[in-house]
């Protein structure tokens, strides 16, 4: 179709009429879509829903050979790498091996005793855990263990039920079997390609929940930092500070003594660390500096009988096998089933956080599925070993990348580091006193409070800054896992009130152009007399339909309202710019049918501008497609609406006269 031409407008401000002035201007016809089948358009959705990546294209036009390698190379990375290794790697990547195996044996043994589990089930979980990641997993700086938050939800949640310390084998086989389900349910993320569902856990609620549950735990740790031994089983911060103050005779001097120094020694470190990145080593073996002298301090003096708590013995040797543990029956499953759900949406949402930072710092790609079923195999792996909850730890892999990591041959250098620790040196472990451990925890836990984070999200948006702050509160005042179901029911809110009360805003000519925007935004826009241009700012479905067709005949009520009082020339088109709106459905379709009768009735055009190939698609194949088809009702642009149409008015005019 020849492209037509009609007239364009423009305003004299000297004219008291607004009399249009016409200029040639070229009107292009609004095409439909190349016809699809409906097979073909679901193959393109679901590919866009799930595989956003493509991950099969680099298997095109390759020879069954080069398929297979490939595909072994996508199931596990290390065959990717593993060719090309060299010595020059390996000096990198076992000098931050060791280094974060120095920060890895004690925070095990103190993350493992924060979940109510024994120490030695923390080590278990630096050992296995860290050897399937080097086979799976795509990160080069991850580095893989126990997660404080992880071992505080795991803890409490399956404390509720179980007592850890009056039924110590059953607790250990709830903890193990909501291993194994977090793991099943990571892994099937990854399987299915689900890995959206976890982006519900916005930035803002993660900054809020992760704030939250560091005071949460660094609460949990006066226990040891003052040598409480009847302490609450609660986690809100009200009955944990009562709890403090309800005991104060059992507070022991030489624990609050030792806590201290050991305290200030860490974060001292760790400031040092901060100031000067060269020295990430000060902070890095600071924990294990801490847990040797504390060691000899109890083992010289005999602390332990002077009110200071110690670990006490420790089993030797590797992990034993689990598998016989799990528990799949019984009163328990419910339980397990959600402790599993729940601390995989974290651990899985930390580790894939943490990859995805350290891969943007080494401009190299972290494919988010591989990594939830890495993650997920992992752990299903360490229930069966005598491993917890395990996935990839901010304060290790900020370790791991500032050592100098070059591949995961890193996290199998410190896996080795804690095998020869579970064979040879666990004895040496028996005086280590519990509130050193504690002060590790407040140490590593007091970085996930991002002040800056926070106040940022102020500046930006203060709905977020509600959310991040419900996390927040709801994690210390009532319990980690109400908190954080809070702060995702809100955010899914928010989602809600964006879907079903979308923005509609009046357009307006910018004078000199024919670009039309926000009148509200850009103040010099005009409105064009006898049109009032509305643009709707996303998908049109059954949720806001009804919505939409209040609100634009609110703003033609509005419209009339303000002609009568100018006294200016009578409503005639309606112009509804559409390029936002990516899908409709057939209430949409109804809303646009509806409204355009309602037009009718008020003698007034209804025009849509640019619309997308779903709405062209779903238009044509509804009953009321004529109706929007005549070459006055379509238009690719404003500009070239409001040319037409007013040419037509014109045209009418001169026709009467």
């Amino acid at each position: 179709m020849e492209p037509n031409t009609s007239g364009n407008m423009q305003h004299d401000g000297d004219d008291d009429d607004q009399c249009l002035e016409i200029a040639t201007v070229e009107v292009h016809k609004v095409v439909p879509p190349p016809r699809r089948s409906s097979f073909e358009k679901l193959k393109t959705r679901l590919k866009e829903t799930f595989f956003p990546d493509d991950p099969l294209r680099q298997f095109k036009g390759q020879p069954v050979k080069k398929k297979l390698i490939l595909g072994a190379q996508y199931i596990f990375p290390i065959l990717e790498w593993g060719p090309n290794y060299s010595l020059k790697l390996f000096k990198s990547d076992i000098v931050s091996g060791l280094t974060i195996a120095s920060l890895a044996i004690p925070q095990g043994i103190s993350y493992a005793k924060l979940a109510n589990l024994p120490a030695i089930v923390g080590l278990y979980s630096s050992f296995v855990p860290p050897l399937v990641y080097a086979v799976l997993g795509s990160s080069r700086d991850l580095a893989v263990g126990p997660v404080s938050i992880a071992s505080l939800i795991l803890g409490s949640m399956l404390r509720q039920e179980v007592s850890p310390t009056k039924d110590p084998l059953l607790f250990l086989q709830l903890a193990f079997t909501s291993t194994f389900f977090a793991g099943l349910f990571q892994a099937s993320l990854g399987f299915l390609r689900l890995g959206f569902i976890i982006d519900f856990l916005s930035k803002a609620t993660l900054i809020g929940f992760m704030a939250g549950a560091a005071i949460i735990v660094s609460l949990q740790q006066l226990k040891a930092l003052l040598g409480i031994t009847h302490f609450t089983k609660q986690m809100g911060l009200v009955p944990v500070l009562t709890s403090v103050f309800h005991n104060t005779n059992e507070w022991s001097w030489q624990t609050i003594l030792m806590g201290v120094c050991f305290l200030v020694f860490l974060l001292l470190a760790r400031y040092i660390s901060m100031r000067r990145a060269k020295l990430f080593w000060v902070s890095a073996g600071a924990p294990l500096v801490c847990v040797i002298l504390s060691t000899l301090v109890v083992f010289a003096f005999k602390a332990q009988h002077h009110g200071i708590s110690i670990i006490g013995k420790l089993q030797e040797g590797l992990n034993p096998p689990s598998w016989n543990m799990l528990l799949f029956r019984g009163s328990h499953l419910g339980l397990v089933v959600k402790t599993g759900l729940v601390t995989g949406i974290i651990s899985l949402t930390e580790g894939i956080a943490v990859g995805r930072t350290f891969a943007a710092l080494k401009n190299y790609q972290v494919d988010g599925n591989k990594e939830m079923m890495a993650i997920g195999i992992m752990n299903i792996v360490g229930s069966s070993t005598s491993c917890y909850v395990t996935t990839g730890a901010f304060s290790r892999s900020a370790v791991n990348h500032n050592a100098g990591a070059k591949t995961a041959v890193s996290n199998v250098v410190m896996s080795v580091t804690v095998m020869v620790t579970l064979l040879f040196l666990m004895p040496l472990f028996q005086y280590t006193p519990n509130v050193v451990l504690g002060a590790i925890i407040v140490t590593a836990v007091i970085g996930l409070i991002d002040i800056p984070a926070a106040y940022q999200i102020w500046k930006i948006d203060k709905y977020d800054f509600l959310v991040m702050s419900c996390a927040f509160l709801g994690v210390i005042f009532i319990s980690v896992q109400e908190g954080l179901a809070i702060a995702v029911g809100i955010s899914i809110f928010k989602i809600l009130l964006q879907i079903t009360r979308p923005k509609t805003v009046m357009l307006g000519n910018i004078p000199g152009t024919d670009i039309y925007r926000n009148l509200h935004h850009y103040k010099d826009a005009m409105r064009i007399p006898g049109f009032l241009i509305l643009s709707i700012e996303a998908p049109i479905n059954f949720a806001n339909s009804a919505y939409l067709k209040e609100r634009n005949l609110r703003w033609i009520e509005e419209y009339e309202a303000e002609e009568d009082l100018n006294k200016q020339s009578s409503l005639r088109f309606v112009i509804l710019e559409m390029s936002a709106v990516s899908a409709i459905d057939t209430n949409g379709v109804s809303f646009l049918e509806d409204f355009r009768k309602a037009m009718e009735k008020k003698g007034v055009e209804l025009v849509l501008v640019n619309p997308l190939a779903e709405v062209i698609e779903k238009l044509q194949r509804s009953n009321v497609a004529g109706d929007f088809r005549r070459p006055d009702s379509l238009y690719l642009t404003v500009g070239e609406a409001v040319a037409s149409l007013s040419s037509t008015i014109k045209t009418q005019s001169s026709n009467h006269v």
